[in-house]
């Protein structure tokens, strides 16, 4: 139902790296916004804009034909700033100046602890989590997620073939910062036969080499490895230069890097951009504090930010497994 909140103003800004989808929440934010009577301001450049008091008003129609395109049209930057007494309490005396009754925040766990620090000083935020390598503790998916997976599982598919035309091993190193969802992902969806991701300590080089040797032995001339970038002691050309060293096979590392950022948002995150901006606009005009905008057993629910971002995750070794066994 419409509400009357016209006397109602908020900001919105995405921060942080940027995640396919982010365009898709901006959309979702302006209209349900538009529709409920609230104004907009947009700020650009993330946490650094609004230190700047870098903002524009966002209408309808400026937040028409985004949904498809990546990247974010508010712009993004990382912020060292807000890390500082200084660019908090400059950050709080922006919101209060430009009588913000409420800030939401796009981004992954970084920006949301930044919210949450704005939260501490006074600032109603609500947040939307937004990251590739969906490493947000709390929610079941991260905006951004199945595009990056998507593209990787694309680019792999075209390493193997020439992999395969040429015998080779290819070492594919995919983004995640320090969680290995993304290369199990596209690990699993690739069909690659080892690993290596920061969470699980039982693969190392000596493992990696004897799969690619037993292989060999079972008549498979072509093999691929998946490493995560933050997978300690792990790096995609030293070890694809130490494999082609032992076994004399020729092999190739390619980083998958930025690739995997960008691109056309796939349906599930147009469609998980759009319902957690509308959501987050929902819970402002209810009077919603401090939010954040989680997807929970397969629904849309909104948990206090403190206790999102103490939320921890043990790691389930089991999707490994199932690789390994498809592996065979």
């Amino acid at each position: 139902m419409r509400t009357n909140k016209a006397n109602k103003k908020i900001g919105l800004l995405t921060s942080g790296g940027d995640a396919p989808g982010m365009n898709a929440v901006i959309r979702g934010v302006v209209r349900s916004a538009m529709y409920h009577g609230v104004e907009v301001l947009g700020i650009r450049r993330g946490y650094e804009g609004l230190i700047a008091a870098d903002f524009v008003q966002l209408k309808a129609k400026d937040v028409s034909d985004v949904i498809h395109r990546g990247g974010t049209i508010l712009l993004t930057a990382r912020c060292p700033a807000m890390h500082t007494d200084e660019g908090l309490d400059r950050a709080v005396q922006v919101c209060k100046i430009l009588a913000l009754d409420a800030l939401i925040v796009v981004g992954g766990d970084g920006s949301i602890s930044g919210a949450s620090r704005l939260a501490e000083k006074g600032v109603n935020v609500i947040c939307i989590p937004a990251t590739i390598d969906l490493d947000f503790n709390c929610s079941e998916y991260t905006i951004g997620f199945d595009t990056a997976v998507n593209t990787g599982m694309d680019a792999i598919n075209k390493i193997r073939d020439t992999s395969t035309a040429h015998e080779r091993v290819s070492v594919v190193e995919v983004m995640g910062r320090n969680c290995g969802h993304l290369a199990l992902w596209c690990g699993m969806s690739g069909g690659a036969e080892e690993i290596v991701i920061p969470e699980n300590r039982n693969v190392d080089t000596a493992a990696v080499i004897r799969q690619i040797m037993e292989n060999r032995g079972k008549g498979k001339t072509h093999n691929l490895i998946l490493i995560a970038e933050g997978a300690d002691g792990h790096e995609s050309g030293a070890l694809s230069e130490e494999i082609e060293r032992i076994t004399g096979i020729e092999s190739r590392a390619t980083i998958l890097g930025h690739l995997q950022r960008g691109g056309s948002p796939t349906a599930l995150d147009r469609m998980h951009g759009s319902m957690m901006g509308h959501n987050a606009v929902d819970l402002l005009v209810n009077d919603g504090k401090n939010r954040v905008i989680i997807l929970k057993d397969g629904k849309y629910k909104d948990i206090d930010i403190k206790e999102a971002i103490s939320a921890t995750k043990e790691y389930d070794n089991k999707l490994y497994d199932i690789i390994k066994i498809l592996a065979i």
